[in-house]
């Protein structure tokens, strides 16, 4: 328990019994309870309207001067237990504001997150295991306190409003990623932040495919829609299962081949025919030609990984492969089955 709670406690018992015990003392002094209150009332508050009754003894005048001191000194404890915890609460959180400006100011070449909702959450957690310095913008104080509780820097505010990137560090960072769930803000932030900063990486979420050409000519750098990422991974585990399982199980991210195709790589799967040539020769007896390396074989239930070059290969076997994309349709016609023709005037 904070102080400013303590005294508050602590003060109000005090009163209480203080209240108790002066009702207890007139009413010896031959008082009735509803006079007895209404002098420790008018005694305590320090109101003295009048008392109840003459007040003439000596131990009785002493008495009252007691329940004066006791009522008013637990009364202002109280009270100055309320007026710390507003202050104590009113300077942490100045204190606070001041500490989170002072970290983004030390910061350059960050990312600045737009949105700690369910999909910025994820991002800002890929950011802080890999160490990429950030700072959260969010107009939503509970994920704030969220963001700030989990370590991050924070700015409280719509990041279509100027001012709220410029506290961000806009001007200094490297890359924004703006991944609200509404297209339209997505689109007023990606146009204020590009004002503020011509040279910075934009990153925008769309929701809406007639929205990316919006986000493209408001000056974004790409624009990256999560309901058609969501369908394409879907359809990769459905038409190629072993290429998916491997790729999740070495880097476990699902635009893995899409950044390899931007290089001229592809990782995908080949189905060997029974009838193939290639049934009954070794792993090397395939790679050549070169271009490609197998890195995966599922035969029946068993997958292996890194197959040696003397595996031999069977009819049925699925190829995960890697290598430049022009190499893999060479191997995919290898590995189908023998094509029937006429040889001499013989039919086979």
């Amino acid at each position: 328990m904070n102080s400013s709670w303590r005294r508050i406690l602590i003060g109000g018992t005090f009163f209480g019994m203080t209240c108790i015990v002066a009702v207890g003392g007139y009413m010896l002094a031959g008082w009735n309870f509803l006079d007895a209150i209404y002098m420790v009332v008018i005694t305590v508050f320090g109101v003295g309207y009048g008392e109840a009754r003459p007040v003439d003894e000596p131990a009785l005048k002493v008495f009252t001067m007691g329940v004066i001191i006791a009522g008013c000194s637990s009364g202002i404890y109280v009270v100055g237990g309320f007026v710390q915890m507003i202050a104590e609460g009113e300077i942490n959180r100045v204190l606070g504001t001041r500490r989170m400006s002072k970290g983004i100011e030390q910061l350059t070449g960050h990312a600045i997150i737009c949105g700690y909702g369910r999909v910025g959450q994820m991002l800002v957690n890929d950011l802080a295991l890999a160490k990429q310095p950030l700072v959260v913008i969010d107009n939503s104080e509970q994920r704030i306190a969220e963001a700030q509780l989990a370590g991050f820097l924070t700015v409280l505010g719509s990041a279509s409003d100027e001012p709220i990137l410029e506290a961000a560090g806009i001007s200094k960072a490297r890359v924004l990623a703006t991944v609200l769930p509404d297209d339209t803000a997505n689109v007023f932030i990606t146009l204020t932040a590009r004002d503020l900063n011509p040279t910075i990486e934009i990153i925008s979420r769309a929701e809406s495919p007639s929205t990316e050409k919006k986000l493209m000519r408001s000056g974004a750098t790409r624009v990256v829609m999560p309901a058609l990422i969501g369908a394409t991974k879907i359809a990769h585990m459905i038409t190629r299962p072993s290429a998916e399982e491997m790729m999740a199980s070495v880097v476990g991210k699902s635009q893995l081949n899409e950044d390899l195709k931007e290089v001229g790589l592809e990782m995908s799967q080949i189905v060997l025919e029974a009838t193939s040539p290639l049934v009954g020769q070794t792993l090397a007896d395939a790679e050549v030609g070169g271009g490609f390396v197998i890195i995966g074989i599922k035969s029946g239930n068993k997958f292996v990984r890194h197959p040696p070059p003397e595996y031999l290969l069977l009819g049925g076997d699925v190829f995960v492969v890697f290598g430049h994309a022009g190499a893999l349709p060479k191997l995919e016609r290898r590995a189908k089955a023998r094509a029937t023709g006429s040889f001499r005037g013989i039919t086979n």
